[in-house]
């Protein structure tokens, strides 16, 4: 573990943890792919070691960056600088849903319409699907993605909602 001399800003040794955290998710992931690709022996065998390394990745560098806090190695700056970056992450976070948003958005209120025939001297819908009906959602032409059904709300909606709100708790 690296020291910080008084007045100075702290600069972290080398760490292995980033490599090892990648040599975890490659493994999961490809472990998954295998499963999904019919060898489950081998792909079940690959993903738990991922998970293993991950889990062991996750708590060694977790653990370190406790020990260097609880260490008091972090002076006003560092503490300055957790922050911002904490600051921009959330921002970074707001702006990618914003942006997913407004594709939604800009698929619903112009896409669609444009795509079904709306607007002045649009031919798009005789040329690409002359038997598409603009309607929202949109399954696609000749119902690709099949009929649309209900979902009931304690399926997976409640998994979702329940896992949404004990995040906000942690």
């Amino acid at each position: 573990m690296a020291t910080a001399a008084e007045g100075q800003y702290y600069v972290p040794h080398k760490a292995r943890w980033p490599i090892v955290g990648s040599i975890g998710l490659t493994s999961l992931v490809v472990g998954f792919s295998l499963r999904l690709n019919g060898n489950e022996s081998t792909g079940d065998n690959m993903m738990l070691i991922g998970l293993a390394i991950t889990v062991i990745m996750m708590l060694g560098w977790f653990g370190e960056v406790i020990k260097e806090s609880e260490g008091r190695i972090y002076n006003a700056q560092v503490d300055i600088s957790f922050r911002q970056g904490m600051g921009w992450f959330i921002l970074s976070e707001v702006m990618f849903f914003a942006a997913f948003f407004g594709a939604l958005y800009y698929a619903r209120i112009y896409s669609v319409p444009w795509v079904g025939g709306e607007g002045a001297g649009v031919v798009t819908n005789a040329v690409l699907w002359s038997d598409y009906e603009a309607a929202w959602p949109t399954n696609g032409p000749e119902a690709i993605g099949g009929q649309f059904q209900a979902m009931g709300a304690w399926g997976l909606p409640a998994i979702n909602t329940l896992i949404l709100l004990t995040s906000g708790i942690t």
